[in-house]
């Protein structure tokens, strides 16, 4: 009897989850943070849950009532400290939980932000993936509930969902472990940078606000010249934002990310 072929993707790290090593509440001496942002009822939490080993760890918000939640999980002998973000729609602030969400990608600057996206649902929920691309580049997108897809007869291209956002797109379907090697793979890639997002932001302005875009645009750069994401940052300033036009004037741009919570050691600088 002919001997079994050799598996030749035994050795790659996205073969299986080995070296996941879930660290639950351990989140000391963290290499990298990532936010986990994504609709309501798109299995945030069961990602959240798959990688930390954790079934809740939850908290408040600093002066919020708005839940958190955080864990740790090491891949590839770098530690991660991962952050689930509340659930929402949108980034517009409108809600505690929207803003809760958008300040901490705007001012927390996680390494990276995995945007967890509905496979059944893909327009819905591309409005918030949209939103966080036009704040960070350093995005996955975890293309979840493949396995209902499925069920429903839906086909996805993920590669071509790839190319059309400009960032890496990784299918799962969390419940069942199925994807979170791939996906674990692409986070680790951005973070050190041996994959840069190039996301598409293509739109088209009346010519008077392009102007007023690219004004504001200039002057925010001369101020603050590390900041990622002045586009967005002039276009929030010109719908008259109030937390953006206060953070502008505060300086809070300029700030490094924030201090770890009490309690947390201080995150060294990511490996180059």
């Amino acid at each position: 009897m002919n001997a079994p072929a050799p598996d030749r993707c035994a050795g790659c790290p996205a073969h299986d989850l080995a070296q996941l090593r879930r660290l639950g509440v351990d989140m000391e001496n963290w290499d990298y943070v990532v936010a986990l942002a994504g609709n309501p009822n798109v299995g945030k939490s069961t990602v959240f849950n798959a990688l930390t080993g954790l079934r809740q760890h939850t908290g408040n918000w600093p002066g919020k009532t708005v839940t958190r939640a955080e864990g740790g999980f090491e891949f590839s002998g770098r530690r991660y400290k991962l952050v689930d973000l509340p659930g929402t729609y949108s980034l517009l602030a409108a809600s505690p939980d929207e803003e809760v969400a958008r300040n901490f990608l705007l001012f927390g600057r996680p390494d990276v932000t995995i945007v967890v996206v509905d496979a059944t649902r893909l327009e819905r929920n591309l409005n918030l993936a949209l939103q966080v691309l036009q704040i960070t580049d350093r995005v996955v997108i975890c293309l979840n509930l493949m396995d209902e897809a499925r069920r429903l007869g839906l086909r996805v291209d993920d590669r071509r969902l790839a190319r059309d956002l400009g960032v890496p797109v990784a299918p799962t379907a969390a419940r069942h472990r199925e994807g979170l090697p791939e996906l674990l793979q692409a986070v680790d890639d951005v973070a050190t940078g041996r994959t840069v997002g190039r996301p598409h932001r293509l739109l088209k302005e009346p010519p008077a606000l392009q102007r007023a875009v690219a004004t504001l645009e200039r002057g925010l750069r001369q101020l603050y010249p590390d900041l990622p994401n002045p586009r967005w940052v002039a276009l929030r300033l010109l719908d008259g934002d109030p937390r953006i036009i206060a953070a502008v004037r505060n300086g809070e741009f300029a700030e490094p990310a924030p201090a770890p919570a009490a309690g947390d050691p201080p995150a060294p600088a990511p490996a180059p």
